[in-house]
């Protein structure tokens, strides 16, 4: 078998969040990691050079919400500037932009993705758990002024909550720059809101947006399992993101370190390898941790229940 590729590492900065989506908290009594076992950023910057040694070039900053991360910026700015590094984006769920989109610009951050699955305030407040709907699209436009590029926005579809929208929210790549990606609801977390039939398949998707007007193919930005197209003469695109119906575990080239320093080479896996213990008590070290799961990346196979929830994870 092959070696895995390895190209890209999605990293959680908190698992803290000011939202609790139904797709990604699904417990009440849900119990925040404590401060002191979060990587530091200079913990995840020597993770980030030791990944560059196993082929690693882009890093996407996640959560939890990672602007609830005390000075995000100052990550940002350490990660902009190793230069073996080609791109340096991050995820949030745009309700502090606002507040701190012009520090992460100024920090060398190029791009950034969204999180909104609705254009109706009732609805995002079901979905979200709080009020905030105004807020993230005051963030979204702010985004686009300050020259984010490319703005993106993360639509997970749920059957029976949003899936009547679909038309609606693509409809924004009309007329702004962004890229509408529609991604498929996917089972993670122990007593997840996940059911078969809330799974809304991309083909289903496809064709809602294709009996509007025909989909034409284009390229994606940022290398990521999304096919893209965009409507004829729309400013922007909409892509689709298909981990339930279309499985692309033999493309995969990402891994993803948990908020509290756990390295894990697949999402559907719950095998991990704790980074934690390796920089603060000398258990093994890094390199040799990529090594470990590299290798597993290479036999994993999707287990019927991920146990973490996406908040630990990392989106």
């Amino acid at each position: 078998m092959s070696e895995a590729k390895f190209e890209y590492l999605r990293i959680s900065v908190t698992d803290r969040c000011n939202f609790r989506c139904i797709y990604c908290i699904t417990h009440q009594d849900w119990k925040w990691l404590p401060h002191e076992e979060i990587l530091r950023f200079e913990e995840i910057e020597k993770i980030v050079k030791t990944g560059i040694k196993f082929g690693l070039k882009r890093v996407r900053l996640t959560g939890g919400e990672p602007l609830l991360r005390k000075d995000i910026e100052v990550l940002i700015k350490k990660l902009c500037s190793i230069k073996e590094l080609t791109d340096v984006s991050l995820t949030t769920n745009g309700y502090f932009l606002p507040e701190l989109g012009e520090k992460l610009k100024k920090a060398g951050l190029k791009r950034i993705n969204i999180s909104l699955d609705t254009l109706s305030e009732e609805k995002f407040e079901k979905i979200t758990g709080v009020k905030g709907f105004k807020k993230v699209l005051e963030g979204i436009d702010y985004a686009l002024e300050l020259g984010f590029s490319p703005v993106k926005i993360n639509v997970v579809v749920i059957r029976g909550i949003n899936d009547d929208e679909v038309l609606d929210i693509a409809k924004l790549s009309i007329d702004k720059p962004i890229e509408v990606r529609f991604i498929e609801f996917m089972p993670i977390g122990k007593g997840s809101f996940w059911k078969k039939d809330r799974v809304v398949s991309v083909e289903e998707i496809k064709k809602i947006l294709g009996n509007f007007a025909p989909l034409e193919n284009c390229k994606s930005v940022g290398g990521g399992p999304a096919e893209v197209f965009k409507w004829k003469d729309a400013k922007g695109k909409i892509g689709f993101i298909s981990p339930i119906t279309h499985s692309f575990c033999n493309k995969c080239n990402r891994m993803r370190i948990t908020a509290d320093g756990r390295l894990r080479p697949c999402l559907f896996s719950n095998f991990e390898i704790n980074l934690k213990s390796v920089l603060r008590k000398g258990e093994g070290d890094l390199e040799q941790a990529f090594r470990k799961a590299l290798e597993a990346k290479r036999y994993l196979k999707k287990e019927k229940s991920v146990e973490k929830l996406m908040v630990a994870i990392g989106g």
